[in-house]
């Protein structure tokens, strides 16, 4: 039998299969880091040359794989997207809420609307003291303080109105006399 190179100096045959087969899984469990960390980077990183350099750090055995799943950003790229679609769509949301659907024709109005423009149906009734639409779950209007249901209060007169009537002439009462 023709001996075979040992490494390490190794030269019983069983020892010298177990360190050929240890060494054999070391260089494919470093290849799949290489591969695991280029798969990685390219779902992380957008720009290629850092993609590029995040695998050949990885070919550094073991140390660069270490390195770059410290530096690696957190959030996938797909998440990234995800997420700036769900905070355009809440903008776009918040920018509609002045807008709503009436509820009986599915016609756009706005909150201060109190009829349907397309169907005529009333959608909030107005407050009885300053008009304004109001909700029908309010005890009170926010706008004048009125309580809703109630009757409307009267307004003061005007300075214009409270001088005319001051100016006109009024009847004089005839003057009474004292009982005897």
């Amino acid at each position: 039998m023709v001996p075979v190179l040992a490494i390490f100096g190794i030269t019983n045959d069983g020892l010298n299969l177990v360190v050929n087969l240890l060494l054999l899984f070391l260089v494919v469990v470093w290849l799949s880091l290489v591969y695991w960390t280029y798969s990685d980077a390219k779902r992380r990183i957008e720009d290629p040359m850092l993609v590029g350099c995040a695998a050949a750090a990885s070919l550094f055995p073991f140390v660069g794989t270490i390195i770059y799943m410290i530096v690696r950003p957190p959030e996938y790229l797909e998440d990234v997207r995800e997420r700036e679609l769900e905070i355009a769509a809440a903008e776009a949301r918040l920018a509609s809420a002045d807008h709503l659907a009436c509820p009986y024709c599915d016609f756009e109005v706005e909150k201060t609307f109190l009829r349907c423009p397309s169907c005529l149906r009333r959608l909030k009734a107005p407050c009885q003291t300053c008009g304004k639409p109001l909700d029908p779950r309010w005890k009170i209007c926010p706008f004048c303080e009125a309580e809703v249901g109630a009757a409307p209060r009267r307004r003061a007169t005007r300075p214009a109105a409270a001088k005319r009537a001051a100016r006109a002439p009024s009847p004089e009462k005839p003057a009474e006399r004292p009982a005897s």
